[in-house]
C-alpha cells in the first residue's frame, strides 16, 4: 500500500466513498534488512516494493518520523524486533524458502532487535512533537521492554510476556494489543499459554485494546479477536469496551483529534447494534444488525443502507 492508506482515509473523510474511520500509519519504520519482502539472504527479495521506511541511526530516525508525518500518518509505527536472517542452518525444505514460523527447523528465522534503545527513544520523542501516538510491533520480550522504556502508546503481539513487563506497561500507561487471531494460527503449539498471558494482563490491570492484525488472517473475520479474548477469560463487557473505548485509546486518545467509543455529548455519533445479547449468546457478535457512523446510518435491519 505504501502511503496510499492516507489517500483512502481522505477520500472517505471527504465523502467520495463510503468506508470506516481510518487512522493510518503509512509505511512502518524498520532498520535496513529487517522488515523486507524477501525470501533469501539478500536485499531485494522478489523485487517487491519495500515494506518499510528503512532507517538506521538516531538522527535518521528523527527524519523518518518527520517523513511519516509529512506523508499523512496519524500513528507512527515501528518494528522493535523482526526476522533479520532468512536462514542460519541447512534448509529443511525446498527452494524457495517459505518465511513462516510454521516452517522447520524449530526456529528457521528467529526475531531479533532491529533498533537500539536510543533509536526507539528518538522515534517516540519526535512523534511526540507532532502529537502522534506510537505503536510498536514486538514479538520478543527484549523488544517489548525497550519499546516500553521509550514510551510507546501501544504494544502489538508480545507473545512472550512476563509480569515484570505488565508492571512496566502499567507504570507507563502502555496499551496491549494482543492480536490473538493471528497467534491462533501461527503459534498454535503454545496458544493456550498466550491466552493465559492475556488473561493475566487483564487481571493485573493492563489496558487492553482489541486489534487482530487483520490481513494476516482473512478480512471480514475481525470479530475472531473478540471471541478469543472471551475465550481467554476476559468478561464480554470488558472485551466490548476494549474494542470501543480501547480502540480510541489505541489511536492516541485525544491525540487522534476526535472522541469516539462511548456515548457522551460532543462525541462522534457511532452505534453498532447486534442481533442478540453477546453476554448470553457469543454468536451475536457476528450478527451485526445496525451500523451508524458520524450520525449516518450505513446498515439497517442487517441490510446495507445508503450504499451506491
Amino acid at each position: 500500500m505504501q502511503d496510499f492508506d492516507t489517500n483512502l482515509r481522505d477520500a472517505i473523510s471527504r465523502g467520495l466513498t463510503p468506508g470506516p474511520r481510518l487512522f493510518v500509519a503509512t509505511k512502518v519504520l524498520a532498520s535496513t534488512g529487517s522488515f523486507e519482502p524477501r525470501t533469501e539472504n539478500y536485499l531485494g527479495g522478489h523485487c517487491l516494493p519495500a515494506g518499510a521506511d528503512a532507517v538506521d541511526g538516531v538522527e535518521p530516525c528523527r527524519q523518518a518520523v518527520r517523513r511519516r508525518i509529512a506523508a499523512g500518518a496519524d500513528v507512527v509505527k515501528f518494528f522493535a524486533d523482526y526476522r533479520r536472517r532468512i536462514m542460519r542452518s541447512p534448509p529443511a525444505q525446498q527452494h524457495p524458502y517459505i518465511p513462516s514460523v510454521l516452517c522447520p527447523p524449530k526456529e528457521p528465522n528467529p526475531d531479533y532487535m532491529v533498533f537500539s534503545q536510543e533509536e526507539m527513544d528518538m522515534i517516540v520523542a519526535e512523534a511526540g512533537l507532532a502529537r502522534a501516538p506510537v505503536s510498536a510491533h514486538c514479538c520478543t520480550l527484549e523488544g517489548a521492554l525497550a519499546a516500553i522504556r521509550a514510551g510507546v502508546n501501544t504494544l502489538e503481539h508480545v507473545y512472550f510476556a512476563t509480569d515484570e513487563m505488565f508492571r512496566e506497561m502499567m507504570k507507563k500507561g502502555v496499551v496491549l494489543v494482543p492480536t490473538l487471531a493471528i497467534a491462533e494460527r501461527l503459534h498454535a503449539a503454545r496458544f493456550g499459554e498466550i491466552l493465559g498471558q492475556v488473561k493475566r494482563a487483564h487481571g493485573m490491570g493492563v489496558r487492553i485494546a482489541c486489534g487482530g492484525d487483520t490481513g494476516t488472517f482473512p478480512h471480514g473475520e475481525n470479530v475472531r479477536e473478540l471471541e478469543l479474548m472471551v475465550q481467554a477469560g476476559i468478561p464480554v463487557a470488558d472485551v466490548l469496551e476494549a474494542c470501543t473505548v480501547g480502540g480510541w485509546e489505541a489511536c492516541g486518545g485525544d491525540m487522534s483529534g476526535r472522541r469516539f467509543g462511548w456515548f457522551e455529548e460532543g462525541l462522534q455519533a457511532d452505534i453498532v447494534g447486534l442481533d442478540g445479547d453477546p453476554e448470553r449468546d457469543l454468536g451475536a457478535l457476528r450478527r451485526v444488525d445496525f451500523v451508524m457512523k458520524d450520525a449516518v446510518v450505513w446498515k439497517m435491519d442487517s441490510e446495507p443502507h445508503g450504499m451506491i
